[in-house]
């Protein structure tokens, strides 16, 4: 990252910018455009909303003149206001996508169908696409990838979002020769895997966030969510069906992340896990079989023994996801994508409650059900249904008790889903040999 603070000054300095929309203005997507407008070299030239005044706002509040914000119909309108140096907003997303001007778009819509739509478009309208949407990623980002690499473009998981900041440490890791046995994430608070919208709404409410938001962190879908992302970026398989959850701080970590058999949780190392209790933040454990190395590391206290913990305490979630524009940008470089021969784990779908056949159920964050996280090929072989192709038009098909893994014979799904066509053509690929790039 070393460099681009000093090369958007200098496109400021030249009266040049990159120019970046934003599609989704909830909380990510309203603290990203504020954001942008702080950076040199940078702009949220097309900001959308499915109501338009959220993407007024999200300018307003960032500090831009009303004069200079410009309601955007059509693409064309939308190019013609970049090109008089102003700020378009719109209600349809596809204003942004296909809009001249325009060189890279975000998805901050945190819905996966909508996300789909918007990365295919994207891709397919020559346009770099990150995606602040890791629930879609972890379903069809493989294939995703594929296309954006057949078209030309960068299709990339986003800086901030807890995939992308440990791949900054895996990254770190790799690149100086040390061998990474564990990546993985905190987590400030136990799975509570009976937590719905509404319980979660005074604390949503007080926290200024939307209860669905806050029952996929509290029921641990948004874990299991991310942990899948590190799966498919690195190859590396779950520590731990579902994760381990372990308590731990991070000056034990180095000893809890040991095998079995020398005192630790592990039966293998290259695997991903979550930790209760070094949240917030992100971490990777490492080694080296090099003596002087390790008694350096010993010695600059990141472990006591043969391994060792590297540990950034921050993630800064959409307000860094700009890096991820400018190191696309400027340097034709992703912050994080499916590694070849992803996926390597799955987000499954686990019953929240009891049901009858004929329920309806909704999805992400919701009543009904909360994520799993499986090694993929475990996924295939008990035919789990990712949770991203459940939504409300979902129907069991069979009674369920609450811990269920959902399967695909025991549910109709909604055959409209353009995630779903997606997934089986992910599927497809995948079966042929051809997820390939």
């Amino acid at each position: 990252m070393f460099g681009i603070a000093e090369e958007l000054a200098a496109l400021e300095a030249q009266g040049k910018y990159l120019k970046m929309a934003i599609i989704g203005c909830g909380q990510m997507g309203r603290g990203m455009t504020s954001q942008v407008v702080a950076m040199k070299g940078m702009r949220p030239v097309v900001v959308c909303d499915i109501k338009l005044d959220n993407a007024r706002n999200a300018l307003l509040n960032a500090g831009i003149p009303a004069e200079e914000i410009c309601e955007a119909a059509t693409p064309e309108e939308a190019a013609r206001i970049i090109a008089a140096g102003k700020y378009a907003i719109s209600s349809d997303a596809e204003v942004a996508i296909q809009a001249d001007g325009v060189e890279c778009v975000v998805d901050a819509t945190g819905v996966t169908e909508i996300g789909a739509k918007i990365a295919v478009d994207s891709i397919k309208n020559h346009k770099h696409i990150i995606m602040l949407n890791v629930e879609c990623d972890v379903v069809i980002g493989p294939l995703l990838y594929k296309m954006a690499k057949e078209e030309g473009v960068i299709y990339s998981g986003s800086a901030g979002d807890e995939p992308g900041a440990v791949m900054e440490l895996y990254d770190f890791a790799k690149a100086l020769g040390f061998e990474v046995l564990v990546i993985g994430k905190g987590k400030n608070n136990v799975v509570d895997k009976t937590i719905n919208p509404d319980k979660a709404l005074e604390e949503a409410t007080r926290k200024h966030m939307s209860p669905k938001m806050l029952t996929a962190f509290k029921d641990g879908t948004k874990t299991m969510v991310e942990m899948t992302a590190m799966s498919n970026a690195t190859g590396y398989a779950p520590a731990f069906t579902n994760g381990s959850g372990y308590h731990a701080t991070v000056k034990e970590l180095d000893q809890v992340y040991k095998l079995k058999d020398e005192g630790g949780i592990l039966d293998r190392y290259q695997v991903v896990d979550y930790i209760n209790g070094v949240a917030p933040g992100v971490y990777a454990i490492v080694t080296s079989k090099l003596p002087e190395v390790r008694e350096e590391m010993r010695y600059l206290q990141v472990g006591k023994g043969e391994i060792f913990t590297l540990f950034r305490p921050y993630h800064l979630t959409s307000l860094e996801t700009p890096m991820s524009v400018a190191r696309i940008l400027l340097h034709n470089t992703p912050s994080i994508v499916p590694l070849a021969g992803a996926p390597y784990a799955e987000t499954t779908t686990i019953a929240k409650i009891a049901m009858k056949a004929g329920t309806k159920l909704d999805g992400i964050g919701g009543y009904t059900v909360y994520g799993g996280f499986y090694d993929f090929k475990e996924a295939q072989a008990k035919n789990a249904v990712p949770l991203g192709l459940i939504n409300k038009n979902t129907v069991l098909k069979v009674d369920v008790q609450p811990g269920d893994l959902i399967t695909y014979d025991m549910v109709e799904l909604d055959e409209s889903s353009y995630l779903l066509q997606l997934r089986r053509e992910q599927d497809r690929l995948l079966a042929e040999g051809k997820l390939t790039w």
